[in-house]
């Protein structure tokens, strides 16, 4: 097993997160945000790699593990979320870093590089999260992805607390996820999960992250069309280089995502992995570091 010794970091707004922090301290930074319902590790295989040469920052987000996990569903909006990884490179004496995310932490990292884009972040690796101007319109017009998302109201649903305070979160994820595939999993990381998904303070940070957005999920019957009232989020283009890497058989994000980032991310790299399901950074080690090794050389 990959070591990865991790130590506690106390940021300025009160929220203790557990960090990996590998690599040469002078080196150019690379944050890493995991994703749900992971934790660092998700990044083994590329902080094991790159920590010759760069500084890799990965921290157990708020919710997640030993890390500060608030029980308020608004503690887990996604500003508060984005402010950590800002706050942890101000606490770690970083000033310009590359963000890298995958899931949730892809998604997290979007709004770290739209809002830190040339001042603080200099580059973006995202790895199957969806774009945020791209992500809502697939949900209200895209039949495919509204089913696959289905599962985000199962996740918001009070009804299912109980559920999740006697079992933990791995009987919502049976009962809700088609993409949750526990055999792909190696058996000792697998373990190391289960343990987290037992804590229940852990569960409910997890499942606020989707409480605490406002992504709309219609219901299958409802119309695939925009609302009449639908407004586009007020995003500015991303200009800093980005890579996105998307594994082609991920069953909760279809390649559809990627239509249009073009138009609103520039420069742009789209690296496709295919027969490979949602969890590409330790399904497909092995293209996601060659993508990396070429995007971070150019």
């Amino acid at each position: 097993m990959i070591a990865l010794p991790q130590r506690r970091v106390t940021l300025a707004n009160g929220i203790e997160l557990d960090v990996v922090d590998e690599g040469p301290q002078d080196a150019s930074a690379l944050i890493f945000l995991h994703g749900f319902p992971e934790n660092h590790r998700t990044w083994r295989h590329q902080i094991a790699h790159f920590s010759d040469r760069f500084r890799c920052i990965a921290p157990d987000q708020r919710g997640y593990r030993g890390s500060s996990k608030p029980q308020d569903v608004d503690a887990y909006t996604p500003d508060k979320i984005i402010g950590d990884v800002f706050l942890l490179a101000d606490a770690l004496g970083i000033a310009t870093f590359t963000i890298v995310g995958h899931d949730w932490g892809g998604a997290i990292a979007w709004g770290v590089a739209l809002g830190g884009q040339h001042a603080r972040v200099e580059r973006a690796v995202i790895a199957n999260a969806p774009h945020p101007a791209i992500f809502q319109k697939l949900l209200y017009t895209h039949r495919g992805q509204r089913a696959a998302s289905q599962y985000i109201t199962g996740f918001r649903n009070p009804a299912n607390d109980p559920s999740i305070r006697a079992r933990g979160i791995s009987g919502i994820m049976e009962q809700e996820t088609e993409w949750y595939q526990p055999g792909a999993m190696p058996a000792e990381e697998r373990a190391i999960l289960e343990k987290d998904w037992k804590d229940r303070e852990a569960c409910f940070g997890m499942l606020n992250y989707y409480r605490g957005s406002s992504m709309v999920v219609p219901p299958m019957d409802a119309p695939f069309a925009l609302p009449d009232d639908y407004a586009a989020p007020s995003l500015p283009k991303l200009t800093v280089p980005t890579l996105v890497i998307w594994a082609m058989d991920d069953l909760a994000l279809p390649p559809e995502n990627l239509k249009g980032m073009g138009d609103i991310i520039d420069p742009l790299n789209i690296v496709k992995v295919p027969d490979c399901g949602h969890f590409v950074t330790w399904e497909a080690p092995g293209p996601v570091i060659a993508a990396m090794e070429e995007f971070l050389a150019a």
